[in-house]
């Protein structure tokens, strides 16, 4: 049977063919924000510079809060003033630096932290001059008055610090800033220890003022901070900021633009108290007065006690006699005790407690975190306000003193990093000029405690700073915001 031949058959497969052009991937372009770029960029250089030139601010703050803890002896003999008198020259001090902190705050926010730098600097050292040519009492509370007004917007200074910081850094740095401090406070004590005896006390404030005009000349060093400007829609500067620090730290820029959201609503008092902040704002607001309270006290104290022995019951009853024009002899309700050398050392002694703690306190601010760290030095300093009423030696008095300036002042620089950390770009200065403010409060309370009530009862007087101690301590304890390892916040 004949096969019938088969066909071959081709068989195609068809597929769908999609009559429209793919449409090519657009890449996105590559942003990064200035958190980013600060990290990328790390530490160099210009930190360095940035450490030294406004950590230096401390050194001009000190000398001129410092400086009315060793003129305070001279004036009252000068213009036989009583306690009251004497204190509050302090206290006004202190009202000036309340009531200008939060407006210096809220400028700063709103028209940036240079400007407001450079304006305070200029203020306080025009002022200072001024009160060197103070022919009466009531002229020189009103200039140091006003020499309070610009001390105020010195801790622009540590923003600009903190918000050109990379994280891992801020915990280290800014603790170290107490040595300018600590610089300030010595020098203003072993220059009143020559000029004062030499040539008076006018020209010791004079001398004081000279670092804060030289300081001026070298904020020209140091840009506005790239934080704010990218707040305010400014982000050319911001860049243009960002890439000169790159360059100075021979590093290198993230890739792609800086995109930051433009912040229009900046340097708010209602944003500190919004229910995300507002916990943590009062608690932060008992804190810096409790702090301003027990370290100006000490420092009043220490004072005090030196100038009018008032420790082992060995209160000076006599009054010194002043002869005052053609009326003879008369007696003074005024003590009229001037600083002797040995009083001038034991100060300094003192004084440089206020660095021995400081390797102690970095560790706990970086290991036990911020909260933790400050509520252990508030409750040791709680401790050792009670610990100086023990009747003692000399070197026992130092040794408590030296203490308690270590502690006060590692309560100081915890609650300055805490504060700058806790707070959004934009209210940061305002938060810091609004607590700033409030701690002189307690401040202005201090020399009443220090100069007034210690002359009536010494243990009233520690107990009362004691019992303020431990109240921070607890709310230190209690915050709701640990602010260790975690980055600044642009917005809140």
């Amino acid at each position: 049977m004949a096969t019938k031949p088969t066909e071959s058959i081709t068989i195609l497969s068809l597929r769908k063919l999609s009559l429209g052009t793919a449409e090519p991937q657009v890449k996105e372009p590559k942003t990064f924000t200035v958190e980013d770029a600060v990290e990328t960029i790390g530490f160099g250089r210009f930190h360095i510079a940035l450490f030294l030139i406004m950590g230096s601010t401390g050194v001009v703050e000190a000398m001129e809060i410092m400086l009315i803890a060793v003129v305070s002896p001279v004036i009252r003999c000068e213009w036989q003033l009583e306690n009251w008198q004497v204190a509050l020259v302090t206290t006004m001090v202190f009202f000036g630096y309340m009531v200008f902190s939060i407006l210096f705050g809220l400028l700063a926010d709103r028209y940036g932290r240079w400007k407001i730098l450079l304006i305070s600097f200029l203020w306080g050292a025009y002022f200072s001059l001024l009160t060197s040519f103070a022919p009466s009492y009531v002229w020189f509370v009103f200039l140091r008055t006003m020499v309070g007004c610009g001390v105020s917007g010195h801790s622009q200074g540590l923003i600009i610090k903190t918000e050109f910081l990379p994280t891992k850094y801020r915990g280290y740095m800014l603790p170290l800033s107490q040595v300018f401090w600590l610089a300030g406070s010595l020098l203003i004590i072993g220059l009143a220890s020559v000029v004062i005896p030499t040539v008076g006390w006018r020209w010791l404030i004079r001398i004081a003022s000279i670092p804060g005009i030289i300081l001026i000349m070298a904020f020209k060093f140091i840009p506005e901070s790239a934080r704010f400007n990218v707040s305010t829609g400014n982000t050319q500067a911001a860049v243009a900021t960002l890439e000169h620090i790159a360059k100075m730290n021979r590093s290198v820029m993230p890739e792609g633009k800086l995109v930051e959201p433009v912040l229009e609503k900046r340097g708010r008092f209602a944003d500190l108290l919004d229910a995300k902040y507002l916990r943590t704002t009062l608690q932060i607001w008992v804190i810096w007065l409790g702090i301003s309270f027990a370290y100006y006290g000490v420092i009043l104290a220490s004072a005090e006690l030196l100038e009018r022995d008032l420790v082992c019951g060995s209160k000076a009853d006599s009054e010194v006699v002043v002869t005052g024009g053609n009326s003879g002899e008369s007696q003074s309700p005024c003590y009229c005790h001037m600083f002797a050398p040995s009083d001038y050392r034991t100060m300094i002694i003192s004084t440089i407690g206020e660095i021995a703690l400081n390797p102690l306190n970095i560790l706990g601010i970086n290991f036990l975190g911020r909260r933790l760290s400050l509520s252990i030095t508030m409750g040791c300093t709680a401790l050792f306000f009670l610990l100086l009423n023990i009747c003692t030696s000399s070197a026992g008095l130092i040794g408590f003193l030296f203490m308690l300036r270590a502690l006060v002042a590692a309560n100081f620089n915890t609650v300055y990093i805490y504060t700058a950390e806790v707070y959004p770009t934009t209210m940061r200065a305002l938060g810091m000029g609004i607590s700033g403010s409030l701690c002189r409060i307690g401040a202005m309370v201090a020399p009443f405690i220090s100069q007034v009530l210690m002359s009536a009862s010494i243990l009233g007087a520690l107990c009362l700073f004691s019992s303020v101690c431990v109240v921070c301590a607890i709310s230190a304890f209690t915050l709701p915001i640990e602010t260790k390892g975690r980055a600044l916040q642009q917005i809140k």
